[in-house]
C-alpha cells in the first residue's frame, strides 16, 4: 500500500538512555539489545563510543553476541570545524567501536551553523562530506542524521538540501531527517519529506522528537510521503519529552497500512514494552496506547453494554495482537453489563436480585471512599458476602495498636489482636517497624495454626490515598493492597477516616480472599 520495505531502527540505548530518570547498565543493555533482536529490528543504536567508558565496554561486548537480525551502530557527530578528519576523536572513536553501520549527524539548519558551530555554511558542508567519506573508506555502512532538517529547511530550503546532499554525494546509504526540537506539525513533515524525496536517491529516514507530542504522528506522516527508515525508542524515551515511540508506531504501521514489520511477533509487543520499562525501572503509563494496562479498559455502562455486544465498537484493534487484553472495570460509573461481564470473568453467578444489591453497594462504598477498579479481590469479596456465599476465616473481637516514638531511636509499633476461629478466642500481639506491618504480624500469629498457608502470602505493594485533602489530617484515605503467593497477585482496598482501619480492612480482605481460594480449590478436589 506505501512505499517499499521498512526499516526498524532503535536508539533506545542511545536516545533513549539520554531521559532524565533513565541509567541504563551495561548488562541492561545487551539484555534489550538481545531482545530487540530476537523481535527482528532491523538496526540498533548501541550509543556514542566517544562520550562514555560503557558505551565502549558495550561495543567490545556485543561483539560476543549471536544476533539473527540486527545491525549494531555507533552513533557520533561529523568532525569538527576545521579539523582533519582523520585526526577527529569522534570519527575515530565510531572506527574503535568495531561494528557495521556508522550514524554520523551535522546541521542542516545555518542556525546552528552560525551560532552553536561558530563556522562558515561551507565549512559545514566540508565537514558532512569529509565525515561519510572517512567512514565509507574504511567499510562502514553510513546513515546520515540531519539534525533539526525541519526547523532548518523552513528558514533555508536551498542550505538544508544542501546539507543532505552533500551527505548524499559522498556516499551515506540513509538520509535521516530530523525534528529535534519537536516542534513540527505533520502536514508539514509530510510536505517537506515530500519535497526532499523528490531531490534524494537514496532511502529517506524520520527520526522525531516528541516536544509537541506529535512525534508519532510525524513520523507516521514522514512515512506516508516516502519515509522507510523508520528511527525510534522503546516506549518513546529520550531526551526532554522523549522520542518517537516504536511500541506505537510498530502496531500502527502492520495495523493499519499493512505493513508486516515483526513477522509474528506483533503480540509480543507488550511483552517488549514491560521488558524494558523494567530494566530502565520505569512503570508504563496505563494510558499508553497499544500496551498501557488501560489501553482496553471499559468503565462506562454503555461501552461496556456495546463491546460484549461487538468489541470493535470501542476498540480500534484486538487487544490480544499486540499481547493486551480487555479489561471491564467496576466503578460507580457501572451499570448492570459491566458486573455482568466481571462476574463471568471471574467465574461468579449473578442472579438479578444479587445483581442489583452488588450494583446499589459498589455506589455506596465508592461513595465512601472505596474504589475496586484495582481491588478485584474486594470485589469479588462483595459480591460473595451480598449472596451469602463467603465464609470469613476469622471473626474480630478487638485490635489495639500502641506507637512509640523516641528521640534518636526507630520507631516501634506494637499491635494486638483478638479474634475468633471456628468459635476458639485467639489473643495474640506482635511487634513491627510500623503500626500495618505490626497489624500483619499479630493477625498471621493468630491464624498461622488454623491456616499455616498464609505463609506463602506476602504484601507487594500498599498505596495511600487521602481523599478530602482539605480536611488535612481529618481527611479520610483510601488503601489499597497488592498481595501475592507464587505467580498469583491480587489486589484488596479499605477506606476511613482512619488509615489503621482502612489498612485493616484491606489487609482482612486480603487474606480471606487467599483462604476461601484455597477452600474452593480443595473442595473441587
Amino acid at each position: 500500500m506505501y512505499g517499499s520495505e521498512i526499516e526498524i531502527f532503535d536508539t533506545t540505548l542511545r536516545d533513549g538512555s539520554q531521559m532524565e530518570g533513565i541509567s541504563f547498565s551495561l548488562e541492561d543493555k545487551i539484555r534489550i539489545t538481545e531482545k530487540l533482536d530476537e523481535f527482528g529490528f532491523h538496526y540498533i543504536e548501541g550509543g556514542w563510543p566517544g562520550s562514555n567508558p560503557k558505551d565502549l565496554e558495550y561495543f567490545r561486548r556485543v561483539k560476543n553476541l549471536s544476533l539473527e537480525h540486527a545491525k549494531i551502530a555507533a552513533f557520533g557527530s561529523t568532525r569538527k570545524a576545521n579539523t582533519k578528519v582523520e585526526r577527529d576523536v569522534s570519527m575515530n572513536a565510531i572506527l574503535s567501536a568495531d561494528v557495521p553501520v556508522a550514524v554520523i549527524f551535522g546541521k542542516s539548519w545555518d542556525l546552528h551553523v552560525r551560532d552553536a558551530l561558530r563556522t562558515t555554511m561551507e565549512e559545514n558542508l566540508a565537514m558532512i562530506v569529509d565525515s561519510v567519506e572517512y567512514l565509507k573508506s574504511h567499510g562502514l555502512f553510513v546513515i546520515y542524521d540531519a539534525e533539526h532538517f525541519f526547523d532548518g529547511y523552513r528558514e533555508n530550503r536551498d542550505y538544508a538540501l544542501a546539507t543532505v546532499k552533500a551527505a548524499e554525494e559522498a556516499g551515506a546509504e540513509r538520509i535521516v531527517l530530523a525534528d529535534t526540537n519537536g516542534g513540527s506539525l505533520p502536514s508539514y513533515v509530510k510536505k517537506t519529506v515530500e519535497e526532499v524525496r523528490k531531490k534524494i536517491k537514496k532511502p529517506l529516514g524520520i527520526h522525531a522528537h516528541n516536544d509537541g507530542e506529535l512525534a508519532v504522528a510525524n513520523t507516521l506522516m514522514a512515512f506516508e510521503a516516502g519515509a522507510t527508515h523508520i528511527q525510534g525508542t522503546v516506549n518513546g524515551y529520550g531526551e526532554r519529552c522523549g522520542n518517537a515511540n516504536l511500541i506505537s508506531i510498530i502496531p500502527a504501521l502492520e495495523l493499519k497500512y499493512g505493513k508486516r514489520i515483526l513477522g509474528n511477533k506483533l503480540s509480543g509487543l507488550m511483552e517488549l514494552a514491560r521488558f524494558v520499562a523494567e530494566l530502565a525501572n520505569r512503570d508504563i503509563p496505563n494510558n499508553q496506547p497499544y500496551v498501557g494496562k488501560s489501553a482496553f479498559a471499559h468503565k462506562g455502562g454503555v461501552h461496556v453494554n456495546a463491546v460484549m455486544k461487538n468489541p470493535a465498537t470501542y476498540e480500534h484493534i484486538n487487544p490480544e495482537s499486540v499481547g493486551n487484553r480487555r479489561r471491564v472495570l467496576i466503578s460507580e460509573l457501572s451499570g448492570k453489563s459491566n458486573l455482568l461481564y466481571k462476574a463471568k470473568e471471574l467465574n461468579l453467578h449473578l442472579d438479578e436480585n444479587s445483581l442489583k444489591k452488588v450494583l446499589e453497594m459498589i455506589k455506596k462504598m465508592e461513595y465512601d471512599g472505596y474504589y475496586f477498579e484495582g481491588a478485584e479481590a474486594s470485589f469479588e469479596l462483595l459480591v460473595k458476602r451480598i449472596q451469602g456465599e463467603y465464609r470469613p476465616p476469622f471473626e474480630l473481637d478487638v485490635a489495639r495498636v500502641v506507637i512509640e516514638l523516641l528521640p534518636d531511636r526507630d520507631p516501634m509499633a506494637e499491635a494486638t489482636v483478638k479474634i475468633r476461629v471456628h468459635g476458639k478466642e485467639i489473643h495474640t500481639a506482635a511487634s513491627g517497624n510500623g503500626p500495618v506491618n505490626a497489624l500483619d504480624l499479630a493477625l498471621r500469629k493468630a491464624l498461622e495454626n488454623f491456616y499455616p498457608e498464609l505463609e506463602k502470602v506476602h504484601l507487594v505493594d500498599y498505596k495511600v490515598r487521602v481523599l478530602e485533602s482539605t480536611r488535612g489530617t481529618a481527611s479520610k484515605v483510601r488503601v489499597l493492597i497488592e498481595s501475592a503467593s507464587n505467580s498469583k497477585r491480587w489486589g484488596t482496598v479499605g477506606a476511613s477516616t482512619n488509615i489503621i482501619e482502612a489498612s485493616w480492612n484491606a489487609l482482612v480482605d486480603s487474606m480471606g480472599y487467599y483462604l476461601q481460594k484455597l477452600r474452593g480449590e480443595r473442595d473441587e478436589k
